[in-house]
């Protein structure tokens, strides 16, 4: 037995190397620079003292950036390699769940293993339109919460019901809405897996609480807000793509196919686990439907219940795999390779592709060469911590750069972006002003002069500029690379 239990830990450990490598590992990227920057404040208050509230008020509802800086305070480890230590425990967290799922739905030892190995292979699957992947190629307290609500889920498979409350509210602490999605998954799941599955208006009822728009809800936004909420294409499901519909929909209609044929050929829990996933789905589906249409609920939007999504998508590689390992794969020693290398030599390429500079994986000991990331770092070693930073508004799409956040890897203060603040202020409307008037401000920046930085710093206190090389005259830079200039604001 214990013999078993250390096999099937490392074979999980080496299945997580592996989808690490395939996923690649990006600090900092698009939500890092919210979540890596309220962590490095928690160490360090001296840190932002300009715009903080631009990541700090969206972590009030987590305790993921306190237990962050508590870990790197106990461990004396550094933010760096805590980052990566963090990602590679979800993962394999998430993976020995899926193993412990897998385990419950398929006799087969090859369909367990094809489950786990497809998971890991397509972690970074996008999931139809909400603009999420499977999992995030950098610590996000979603792949915490993912971990935790997939543990739960397996605990119920096995029948330990009591066992799933606990790992429920350790997803709660890290992510409410995404583990307010896996309470009322794991609802279902348990309604499903009863001798009668009670299906109907109780469990309506129960997936609304978790979902129930608040008082606020119905309060009129401001222009600002409006305007940022416009700028999020993802958020906005009435506009989606067919494509992005289709991808909606069509897993819901597999997970019935699913249900109805392991029902058929008498595999209890498999059907009874599709059921789960389908009920689960097909009711927050026609509750986002029902959110996300009348004007009266527009302040619902920021809450993306599409976001459902993400656990079908990982049901549904799971399964995908477990049936491909069950009539295909089997312990065919030469289709396991062929499988391994297509799948995981598919998903690297793609990754491979769409990273600045082929930057896969970003080790804390790997130096950059990026322009970007290295102008971060000059910038955090040489300037004053209280120095508050003017870039374009758009930086984060500018090429090479990658979508790399400015606050969380300079560690300095800078004026809103348009990109990952646009989506801080759908989620604060109280935001909106302050960012619409920086936004104002810096309208037209890659053709700013020496006349318009002076109008920053004596509007909001500026006194330093990343701008393009050759920086415009009137400007004293100490640093350049021959892309970007670091450059003080007289």
């Amino acid at each position: 037995m214990r013999h078993k239990i250390l096999a099937n830990f490392f074979l999980v450990l080496a299945i997580t190397m592996l989808g690490l490598v395939v996923m690649g590992y990006h600090p900092g990227l698009e939500d890092d620079g919210v979540y890596l920057s309220a962590v490095r404040a928690d160490l360090n208050p001296a840190l932002f003292p300009h715009d903080a509230d631009f990541f700090r008020l969206q972590l009030q509802a987590t305790v993921f950036d306190s237990a962050m800086a508590h870990f790197v305070r106990w461990t004396g480890i550094s933010v760096a390699w805590s980052e990566f230590i963090w990602q590679f425990a979800a993962l394999f967290l998430i993976l020995g769940a899926c193993r412990g799922i897998a385990e419950a739905l398929f006799a087969e030892r090859s369909a367990q293993w094809a489950a786990v190995a497809m998971v890991a292979g397509l972690f970074m699957l996008p999931v139809a339109g909400t603009a999420l992947t499977i999992a995030d190629p950098h610590l996000h307290p979603r792949n915490l919460a993912t971990a935790f609500i997939l543990l739960a889920a397996a605990r119920i498979l096995k029948g330990k019901r009591g066992q799933a409350i606990p790992l429920l509210g350790i997803a709660l602490l890290f992510h409410p809405i995404m583990a307010a999605l896996g309470i009322s998954f794991c609802f279902f799941l348990t309604l499903a897996l009863l001798e009668r599955s009670p299906f109907g208006r109780q469990g309506q009822r129960h997936s609304l609480v978790a979902v129930a728009p608040l008082a606020w809800v119905f309060d009129s936004p401001n222009p600002s807000w409006r305007k940022a909420l416009d700028a999020k294409n993802y958020m906005h499901l009435y506009q989606w793509a067919w494509y992005e519909w289709l991808g909606a929909l069509a897993p819901l209609a597999l997970f019935y196919l699913l249900w109805r044929t392991a029902r058929k050929h008498g595999e209890r829990r498999l059907s009874r686990f599709c059921l789960g996933v389908l009920a689960y789905g097909v009711v927050q589906q026609v509750l986002a439907m029902a959110l996300l249409a009348p004007e009266a609920l527009i302040r619902m939007m920021p809450w993306q219940p599409m976001r459902y999504l993400q656990l079908v998508y990982v049901f549904l590689a799971l399964l995908a795999g477990g049936l491909l390992g069950r009539f295909l794969l089997k312990a065919r020693v030469l289709r396991w390779i062929a499988f391994l290398l297509v799948l995981n030599g598919g998903m690297f390429a793609a990754q491979w592709f769409t990273v600045d500079e082929g930057a896969h994986l970003e080790m804390p000991f790997m130096a950059s060469a990026n322009p970007w990331l290295q102008a971060f770092d000059w910038i955090r070693k040489n300037t004053p911590e209280s120095a508050y930073f003017a870039l374009p508004p758009r930086y984060m799409n500018a090429p090479g750069e990658g979508f790399r956040s400015f606050r969380a890897l300079a560690e300095r203060s800078q004026l809103a972006d348009g990109d990952k603040d646009t989506a801080m202020v759908t989620q604060v409307p109280s935001l909106a002003p302050a960012w619409d008037r920086q936004q104002q401000a810096l309208a037209g920046f890659r053709s700013f002069q020496l006349v318009d930085f002076e109008r920053l710093k004596r509007e909001f206190g500026v006194d330093w500029a990343l701008v393009a090389y050759p920086w415009p005259g009137g400007l004293t830079c100490p640093w350049h690379n021959g892309q970007l200039a670091v450059c003080r604001i007289p």
